[in-house]
């Protein structure tokens, strides 16, 4: 029995997780949206933590820092007079970024969750609805945003949700 427990791995102690279902808030549509957010906001922050530790020069493999590649990865939207406060915009920026992903990811798997089970079927309409809502959702998030921008957003998500549910069998 003691061989047994040795074995197991993390996997074995999260339910789910290998199955993608982390999160049971007793709802299939609620579960999806969490996770949707949760993975979508997740993947902003770490590559923007990726991104700032390899825009800072430190080569982690020897904890050398390397000032002539590190001017290869300059931020040119975080402009501040020291690193501090630098590095508070691009905290700022990076958790904005995380929350408009992590949204526009639950909005769209909650309507093709959402759409399927509606119309019984997941095909390439319920795509282009769920692609053109979700552009809609993300270019309400874009600072200054103009009519022009949020019809492009809309057809954007739509073409794109559209094209990946298409191509889906091909490859």
């Amino acid at each position: 029995m003691t061989s047994n427990m040795e074995n197991r791995s993390l996997f074995h102690e999260l339910p789910g997780f290998e199955k993608g279902g982390f999160f049971d808030l007793g709802h299939p549509l609620l579960n999806r949206i969490t996770e949707s957010f949760v993975k979508a906001a997740g993947a902003v922050t770490r590559e923007a933590y990726f991104t700032a530790v390899e825009g800072s020069g430190f080569d982690s493999s020897n904890n050398v820092s390397d000032m002539g590649d590190a001017k290869k990865h300059q931020f040119p939207n975080l402009k501040g007079e020291t690193n501090r406060k630098s590095l508070e915009a691009m905290v700022k920026n990076t958790g904005k970024e995380s929350l408009q992903w992590g949204v526009v990811a639950g909005i769209y798997s909650g309507l093709t969750y959402g759409l399927r089970e509606a119309r019984g079927a997941h095909d390439w309409k319920n795509s282009a609805v769920a692609g053109a809502i979700t552009g809609v959702a993300l270019a309400l998030t874009i600072d200054d945003s103009s009519h022009e921008q949020v019809v492009q957003c809309a057809i954007t998500g739509a073409a794109i949700s559209t094209a990946a549910n298409l191509l889906t069998g091909i490859f």
